[in-house]
């Protein structure tokens, strides 16, 4: 059982322009390939998916919908009383079961939730606040831990599971260009 405690509900969730803000991530880690002939081995970039817990595919940490009580509510915002930083962190050890150092941030991906509709937003629409997470330890407990299942995949098996088309993006688009740009860290941990 994990000491840890995922946040519920809506009351402190944050809002701008009629879109409901979310903090995620992708967390990811280096793995070393056969060993060449010179003895160097390749150094192969993994990133880490969890289960859908309401259809196929697979997802980054982020938001997900329970029902408690007949009443929907929805978790992976990023909420009045923390950082977008902290709440992508958060997201990492609530759903994922993984702790890190977030190293850069991959951009604002907007998307449209019939799940996530309510009074501040209507039409459902989210924008989402993505970071690259570097995965420093792998928690034997964490708070979803029976409901998620993780997955460590290279990039092209994650671009081909991927379940929502956003992700897909911050993944392709963000996650990738970054890789192909050299993995700089702009992000310093220093300052939370």
């Amino acid at each position: 059982m994990s000491d840890l405690v995922a946040r519920t509900g809506r009351h402190q969730q944050r809002y701008e322009e009629g879109y409901r803000l979310i903090a995620g991530c992708i967390p990811f880690r280096f793995r070393y390939g056969e060993q060449n002939g010179d003895n160097t081995s390749e150094k192969i970039v993994e990133v880490l998916m969890i289960n859908s817990t309401s259809g196929p595919g697979l997802l980054f940490p982020k938001v997900r919908i329970v029902l408690l009580d007949f009443k929907q509510y929805a978790m992976g915002g990023w909420e009045n009383d923390e950082t977008v930083k902290e709440a992508a962190v958060r997201e990492a050890i609530e759903e994922a079961g993984v702790r890190g150092n977030l190293v850069h941030f991959l951009g604002y991906y907007p998307f449209k939730s019939k799940t996530l509709q309510d009074e501040f937003s209507p039409e459902g629409l989210c924008r989402a606040a993505m970071f690259a997470l570097f995965v420093k330890e792998e928690l034997d407990c964490w708070p979803e831990q029976c409901r998620r299942k993780r997955s460590w995949l290279t990039i092209p098996e994650a671009i081909e599971c991927c379940r929502h088309p956003w992700m897909r993006k911050a993944l392709e688009e963000g996650f990738l260009k970054w890789h192909e740009d050299g993995m700089v860290s702009t992000i310093n941990n220093d300052d939370d």
